[in-house]
């Protein structure tokens, strides 16, 4: 995906301050997608669990977790997901949000795998439950944006212990294996 359609004059300008800008602009082209690749769609047809971010018509973020049994998350094709919406406390601010704006954003992580992946893309909100058991509403997904993120500061969920990569006094932590990498050699910020 190119840089321009990808971030916006805040993430550049911080990206210029930070000296990141070319590296940036080469994740975007290299590994953001509009749809999802094989791998994406395996591993959320395994997923229980998704984070959900929205935002209201007046500009107010909202996220929240969602849960279900394993591949609860539906993949319908690889421009397209859908989540159920189960019972719940009746705020209905995940589906209010995406309703009112058709934005959201999804962070998937998987506790067998040291991977994030995120997705964004435009939403709709059907009261058809279309075959989701126990649901009583379905978010439905265009996938726009989809991209993995560093795991380096993943905890480990088996045994609880906080990721190497995690700053502490008197430590310093490892590199990431990606920065060494020969495609980062000029793009990373000296």
């Amino acid at each position: 995906m190119e840089p321009a359609a990808f971030y916006h004059g805040g993430s550049r300008r911080l990206q210029e301050a930070f000296g990141t800008r070319e590296l940036a602009g080469h994740l975007a082209r290299k590994y953001v997608t509009d749809a999802l690749e094989d791998d994406h769609v395996r591993w959320i047809s395994g997923a229980d669990a998704v984070f959900v971010a929205t935002v209201s018509p007046d500009g107010q973020p909202d996220c929240s977790y969602k849960g279900g049994l394993p591949g609860f998350v539906r993949v319908v094709d690889q421009r397209t997901l859908e989540i159920p919406s189960y019972d719940g406390n009746g705020m209905y601010r995940t589906l209010g949000n995406a309703a009112a704006s058709g934005r959201v954003g999804l962070l998937f992580l998987f506790p067998e795998l040291p991977a994030k992946l995120r997705v964004n893309g435009t939403s709709a909100v059907s009261r058809d439950a279309g075959g989701h058991q126990g649901a009583e509403a379905v978010l439905r997904i265009r996938v726009e944006q989809v991209f993995e993120n560093c795991p380096r500061y993943l905890h480990d969920p088996a045994t609880g212990t906080h990721s190497a990569h995690c700053p502490r006094p008197e430590y310093t932590p490892p590199a990431p294996a990606w920065k060494q990498k020969p495609e980062y050699d000029t793009l990373l910020p000296r």
